[in-house]
C-alpha cells in the first residue's frame, strides 16, 4: 500500500482545511485497515487526529473531534481530511497513515500545513 497526501499548504484562520489521501497498491474497503490521520506541529510531538475504518466508521481524537471530520470516496479510493475553523495552532506537518495493526503501519510522505494571515 502506498498513500499520498494533497492539499494546500497555507490557509487563513477561520478557513477550513481539507486534505486527501490518495491510496495505491489495495482498498480502502479491505477489511482491518484503518486509515488515520496524525499530525506533528513544529516543535511538537505526533498527534492522532482520527481515523476511518475499512467499514466506513470515524473516530476522532478528543482534542480535535468537535471540529474534523473524514470521511472517503471508495470510487477514487481515497479518504479526506477536514479540520474547520483553523488557527496558526493547526500549523503542522499532516500525514495520512495506513494502520493493520500492531507494527504494520504505512505512513504518507507527510505535508505541511501552514496557517497565517
Amino acid at each position: 500500500v502506498q498513500l499520498q497526501e494533497s492539499g494546500p499548504g497555507l490557509l487563513k484562520p477561520s478557513q477550513t482545511l481539507s486534505l486527501t489521501c490518495a491510496v495505491s497498491g489495495g482498498s480502502i474497503t479491505t477489511n482491518g485497515y484503518y486509515w488515520s490521520w496524525i499530525r506533528q506541529p513544529p516543535g511538537k510531538g505526533l498527534e492522532w487526529i482520527g481515523h476511518i475504518l475499512y467499514s466506513g466508521s470515524t473516530y476522532y481524537g478528543p482534542s480535535l473531534k468537535s471540529r474534523t471530520s473524514i470521511s472517503r470516496d471508495t470510487s477514487k479510493n481515497q479518504f479526506t481530511l477536514q479540520l474547520s475553523s483553523v488557527t496558526p495552532e493547526d500549523t503542522a506537518v499532516y500525514t495520512c497513515v495506513a494502520d493493520r495493526g500492531p507494527g504494520d503501519l504505512t505512513w504518507g510522505q507527510g505535508t505541511q500545513v501552514t496557517v497565517s494571515s
